[in-house]
Parts: structure tokens; C-alpha cells; sequence
């Protein structure tokens, strides 16, 4: 249903796999925002195979969390076409973490430094394809670019040889963090494999989405901080709306989602709407009663909104 999805010719809006917060409970509040396909955080295959308590907290997942991408961090192909199989049932994809810099994931082997290492990706890719027994089911990697952008051309025309379906690039090499975004070089790429590429980096608002597709010809773009910061970013809302605030507390409070993450994407939302001193009172609160009180003081319950 992905491939189908990118056939339909328009840029298509993803939320990207975010540690600790692309979780089940935000992604059902994306979605009710023109979200198309979101991914889960961030797992190590090697774990979540080894125990079930990973598998449990790792991956919750509803019938109406889809399309729904799985990103593992794996470098082996075995183990990462084993994890494919077992989420396989309950999701769209499976896509391999080619870009996280952290210095954790790099020394044990993950993340971006596989971008070095365009035989291994290509294998990885291919056992998904060959042992995940549903044709539709994607493989995808996200991957960050290099200095010398040859290799990275290199490596996505590996991986699409190999079968890949989509490639996201998030247009920074390992070492940058705030600089901009080389939308050239994703437009470089673009233009260089035959698969839709998927552009991320530096998406804050819904027109973003358009000037990124103009300027690279990319089939989609992907974000992590403007969807962390306004959820309703890809509807076209330049900051948070209330009913969206809303939204939040009644899915958290239905899914039953642990106080600190309830709290953590709320500071996030209101960031750019309320006032230091605002935000020092609400940073500071510790029981959900607590927030939904200050809120309803604050800003007004959603009955307001539609008087």
C-alpha cells in the first residue's frame, strides 16, 4: 500500500522515527492531521528479537496505525530480515537506520556508519526482500550523506540494485547537527535512482513540504522537530492548535501514556505559544489532573472553541 501511496504523484508527508516520542499514541494524533505514513522509533533488531519484554514496550501498534513503517538499527542481514518477519503482520515496512549519528549506535556498529559500508546495506536489503513473504511489504533505508557525494550516489544505486523501495535522505553529513540542509544534494540523489526519495532536514511548516519538493523533485519529505513542536504542522497550522492540545490529552489518557511522555510532547506543543513564565509553571507540574487543569485555566477546554 506504500508503493501505491507514492504512485499517486503527490509529495506524500511522513513523520519521522523520533527516540522515545514517534510512539503509538502521537502517531494516532499525527494522523488525525494529514500525516501519510509515520515510523516507529528507533529499535535494535538484535534485542527485540533476543527478548519479549523488548518486544512488548519496543512496538505497540493499533489496526488504525497505518501505513506504518518499523525502523530497525541492524548490522547484520540476518538478524535484521528476522525482525522484518516479526513485525511484517502488523506494519507496511521496515526501514534500516542508516543515519543516526549518535556515538553509541556508530560504535556498536549502527546507525551512520553503515553509510560506509554499501556491500553490507545492499545484503541487508535483500534479505528482507527475500524472507518477508508479502511482495508489497518495503524495505527502506534512511541514510545521511557524505562529504563526497559520489559515495552516497554509490550507495543508493547499491541499495536500489538490491531491491530497495524508498531512500530518505536526511541531507546532513554524520558530522553536521544544526548547519543547514544540502537540499542539493538530495536533488542530486534524486536524480540519480529511479525509487522515490524522501527528503528530510529542517521541516517546520506545511510550505516547506512544496518549496522542498520544488527545489529537489523529491516524492516526499520527512519530519521530526516541526511535527514534535505543532503536530498539526502537516494541515497547515503554523503553530499548535488547541483542538490539537486537546486531541493529545484524550489519546494519552485513552492509551494510558506514561505521565513523563504525556508531559515531554506537551512542552514541546506550547513551546511557541505560551511565555516563559508560562512555561516555567508548566514545566513544573507532575500529575496529568494537574495539566488538564492548567490548560482548561490557561487556554480554554475544546467546548469553548466550538461556541
Amino acid at each position: 500500500i506504500v508503493m501505491d501511496m507514492f504512485e499517486k504523484g503527490q509529495v506524500l508527508k511522513i513523520c519521522a522515527p523520533m527516540v522515545r516520542y514517534s510512539k503509538l499514541a502521537f502517531r494516532s494524533l499525527v494522523r488525525k492531521y494529514n500525516c501519510d505514513i509515520c515510523f516507529t522509533p528507533m529499535i535494535v533488531a538484535a534485542d527485540f528479537l533476543r527478548s519479549i519484554k523488548a518486544r512488548d514496550s519496543e512496538f505497540t501498534t493499533n489496526e488504525r496505525d497505518r501505513p506504518l513503517i518499523v525502523q530497525f538499527a541492524a548490522h547484520d542481514a540476518q538478524s535484521l530480515a528476522d525482525a522484518a518477519c516479526a513485525v511484517a503482520p502488523f506494519s507496511d515496512g521496515v526501514d534500516l537506520n542508516c543515519g543516526c549519528p549518535q556515538r553509541w549506535a556508530m560504535s556498536a556498529g549502527y546507525g551512520a556508519c553503515l553509510i560506509n559500508k554499501p556491500e553490507l546495506v545492499k545484503d541487508m536489503v535483500r534479505h528482507v526482500r527475500n524472507q518477508v513473504d508479502n511482495p508489497n511489504y518495503t524495505a527502506s533505508i534512511k541514510i545521511r550523506i557524505h562529504k563526497d557525494l559520489r559515495q552516497t550516489v554509490d550507495l543508493c544505486q547499491k541499495a536500489e540494485s538490491a531491491g530497495v523501495s524508498w531512500i530518505t535522505v536526511h541531507g546532513r553529513t554524520t558530522e553536521e547537527r544544526h548547519q543547514p540542509v544540502h537540499y542539493d544534494a538530495i536533488k542530486t540523489i534524486k536524480d540519480s535512482v529511479s525509487v522515490p526519495v524522501i527528503a528530510n532536514g529542517d521541516i517546520k511548516y506545511l510550505r516547506d513540504v512544496e518549496s522542498i519538493h520544488e527545489l529537489t523533485g523529491v516524492d516526499g519529505v520527512m519530519a521530526a522537530r516541526g511535527l514534535l513542536a505543532n503536530p498539526a504542522m502537516f494541515a497547515g497550522y503554523e503553530d499548535t492548535p488547541l483542538q490539537c492540545i486537546w486531541d493529545w490529552v484524550d489519546i494519552s489518557v485513552e492509551q494510558g501514556t506514561p505521565f513523563t511522555c504525556f508531559h515531554h510532547h506537551l512542552i514541546y506543543m506550547l513551546e511557541r505559544v505560551s511565555s516563559q513564565p508560562e512555561r516555567k509553571v508548566f514545566n513544573s507540574l507532575s500529575s496529568t489532573s494537574a495539566v488538564i487543569d492548567y490548560l482548561q485555566n490557561t487556554y480554554g477546554s475544546v467546548h469553548d472553541l466550538k461556541t
